[in-house]
């Protein structure tokens, strides 16, 4: 039993690292990588790494070939383009709720937090950490409305959210201060009650950060 748990340890830290890597970009898309290599970083036997392979298989971020290892899986053409469509759905419908019901102090100030936190990664040039902290504010959006079926599927979006950010903003981290600015002024028109601009305002924070969905270009 003892063994047992050890093993089952020793996969969740493989996948969280190995999973870590893929989100960062720090292993870019199109990366082979093997259970040898992966097992010598995290320092354990390669029968976790197996099982956390498959794990990251399933959840579509590794590609495994027998005999040679693992391919990280590029964002496939077109998923760019749906998560940026539902996420514009997602946070218009939460801001036309928060409007409606009104912003909790605390909502607003965790927000708030969120916006100092991003600034802080700007000023470092962090793009991990902005990432991280970009994904947390849009998603803290969706939670402050109360809609929990909502709030449970915006979380699921996270991954491909956060892998998304870091591949528009590595190229561009002078980006990282706008995005800080941006998110205020989407602050701002959820306090005001300003649901149409709202929607405006965050449908071109999108496209200015990952271009038009399904126009060339814009499907980073």
């Amino acid at each position: 039993m003892a063994s047992q748990t050890g093993r089952s340890s020793a996969a969740q830290t493989v996948y969280s690292v190995t999973k870590e890597l893929i989100l960062s970009g720090e292993l870019a898309a199109g990366t082979l990588i093997s259970e040898g290599e992966i097992a010598e970083r995290v320092r354990v036997s390669r029968t976790p790494v197996r099982e956390a392979f498959l794990r990251l298989e399933s959840e579509e971020l590794l590609a495994l070939h027998p005999k040679r290892g693992a391919v990280v899986v590029p964002v496939p053409p077109g998923e760019a383009a749906d998560v940026l469509e539902l996420r514009q759905a997602l946070e218009q419908s939460a801001a036309e709720r928060i409007v409606r019901d009104g912003l909790t102090a605390d909502r607003e100030g965790r927000l708030r937090e969120l916006i100092a936190a991003q600034r802080e990664r700007a000023e470092a040039g962090d793009v991990h950490g902005f990432a991280a902290a970009d994904e947390a504010f849009h998603r803290g959006i969706v939670e402050a409305s109360g809609n929990r079926l909502a709030s449970r599927f915006y979380s699921t979006l996270g991954d491909r959210q956060r892998r998304m950010s870091v591949s528009a903003l590595r190229p561009r981290p002078e980006r990282l201060h706008v995005l800080a600015d941006e998110h205020e002024t989407l602050l701002g028109h959820l306090l005001a009650g300003a649901t149409d601009t709202f929607g405006a305002a965050l449908r071109a924070h999108l496209t200015a950060t990952h271009g038009v969905p399904g126009r060339p270009g814009g499907d980073h």
